[in-house]
């Protein structure tokens, strides 16, 4: 069974991102960038439904510059086969995401698509949910346990009071949450078997997909600063300010 995992280029998880001077997005100069941590739950799984004998093929793909390539290679560093790059400049919607993951689908005619249930610098949580539309592919979101059995998949989801368990039939897309897996470390050998690996390049004209502009981002603005908390003599001074200054009681 081949698996295609897409997985995107964010600004690391453990960095304290900024606003660009002129407000139109986050400042990523110099920055350091990972692959978006629920992309790799995603690769991650793919990776042990190998190691257990189901999965014959992981194929990564990713839409991005061309300093993409660094989280494809990091992906084939954990286990998966081949990658994908569609180079591209522009900062595309969930929409013309899935288009292309779409096209590419297409090509590579994958038994089951898992992908990061939200990237967490849109924070959409859509590109799996419109490649499935697009496709007409069953899908099962948020996935916190992944069986497949024949040529069906239960997927687990963590859902407000409890599980709910769905059984789709594949090919199918799933999407990852967080308590899916703890994804591995690359091991060095790894990393260096990693840049001999298969790596496609195309554009998004050699898959056929045409786009258009479905939404613009108008402002983007950094979250208002917290003011300095004051310190109180006695339990009086803060009944008083609760009630005469913060207005609560």
């Amino acid at each position: 069974m081949k698996v295609l995992v897409p997985v995107k280029r964010v600004v690391d998880a453990n960095v304290k991102v900024r606003v660009n001077a002129d407000n139109t997005s986050v400042d990523t100069a110099n920055l350091k960038m990972a692959i978006n941590p629920f992309c790799e739950i995603a690769v991650e799984e793919a990776v042990r439904l190998k190691e257990a004998g189901i999965v014959t093929e992981i194929v990564v793909a990713t839409i991005g510059p061309k300093a993409s390539q660094e989280q494809l290679r990091t992906a084939m560093a954990l286990g998966a086969d081949r990658g994908i790059h569609v180079e591209t400049d522009e900062e595309l919607a969930p929409l013309s995401i899935a288009k292309i993951l779409n096209a590419i689908q297409a090509n590579e005619q994958a038994q089951l698509i898992m992908l990061g249930k939200q990237s967490i610098d849109g924070d959409n949580n859509q590109t799996g949910q419109m490649l499935a539309a697009i496709a007409g592919m069953p899908q099962a979101t948020f996935a916190s346990e992944v069986k497949v059995e024949g040529d069906t998949v239960l997927v687990t989801r963590e859902i407000d009071g409890g599980l709910q368990t769905l059984k789709v039939p594949l090919p199918a897309i799933i999407t990852t949450d967080l308590r899916l897996n703890e994804p591995r470390y690359a091991k060095l050998p790894n990393i260096m078997k990693a840049k001999r690996k298969p790596l496609d390049t195309v554009t998004i004209d050699s898959l056929g997909v045409t786009l258009k502009q479905h939404q613009n981002v108008l402002k983007v603005t950094p979250p208002a600063q917290r003011e300095a908390g004051v310190m109180v003599a006695s339990v009086e001074e803060l009944v008083e300010k609760l009630k005469n200054e913060a207005k609560v009681i």
